[in-house]
């Protein structure tokens, strides 16, 4: 897997669509579409967005009692999306119930699951933030580790972690269990309200499976072009 998702931070769909409409026809990116964009445009606009040809990674990030969340699970996977998160610190017994959501609610539109991918610990945190704000004294490492553990033991497919912590994921799960990076920023570019931030270069050297870029390509001067740049880095390494 080297998948890029562009991470769509746009208000409304407008300016999504707007943003979008540069990529020729042959060219559908992945794309990235969190709570802000959903809860302004709601499934529509997730069902316009698969129709157009565009791989969807929904970013909810889900954290609720297990049955609330699998019901929730089991009506967003009738959207046909392809990557769904939610938090793993909801414990196991909640993403399993995630993992049964996906299912039944893909089989009763006739579609793939979608893969569900825990979030560790947000890339805006530092491990002294971390540390202060959880009441914990496990370094980063160690904590986004054991969420990964309990991620794989629950049967999600992958993690959401800064690039840091790729190689130790691997190292503690199944294979195939996948490590998807944000903190994604072209060199150069202003780290902003990112702590943990490397180039899609080095997310690939660090194995990261996939990455998150935002502002790098939705701010560019072409953002074609920038997202290209993004692929190729990534895909070639550092």
């Amino acid at each position: 897997m080297n998948e890029v998702f562009i991470a769509l931070d746009f208000e409304d769909k407008t300016q999504a669509w707007d943003f979008l409409n540069q990529f020729p026809s042959d060219v559908r990116p992945a794309v990235k579409i969190g709570m802000e964009l959903f809860y302004r445009e709601g499934p529509s606009f997730i069902e316009a967005i698969k129709a157009a040809g565009f791989t969807v990674f929904l970013d909810l990030k889900l954290y609720d009692i297990p049955n609330t969340v699998a019901h929730a699970v089991r009506n967003l996977a009738r959207l046909d999306i392809d990557y769904l998160t939610l938090h793993t610190a909801g414990g196991v017994e909640m993403m399993q119930g995630a993992v049964a959501g996906a299912k039944e609610g893909a089989q009763a539109v006739g579609v793939q699951a979608p893969k569900l991918l825990g979030i560790t610990q947000l890339t805006s945190f530092s491990e002294a933030s971390m540390q202060a704000t959880q009441l914990v004294q496990a370094t980063m490492a160690e904590s986004v580790t054991h969420l990964a553990r309990l991620a794989d033991e629950a049967g999600l497919d992958g993690t959401i972690s800064s690039a840091f912590e790729s190689e130790a994921i691997h190292a503690a799960t199944s294979d195939g269990f996948l490590s998807i990076t944000p903190g994604i920023r072209l060199a150069g570019d202003a780290a902003g309200d990112q702590s943990r931030v490397v180039t899609p270069g080095r997310a690939k050297e660090m194995h990261a499976d996939g990455i998150v870029v935002g502002r790098s390509i939705t701010q560019a001067t072409d953002p074609v072009a920038a997202y290209q740049k993004v692929m190729t880095e990534f895909t070639q390494g550092a």
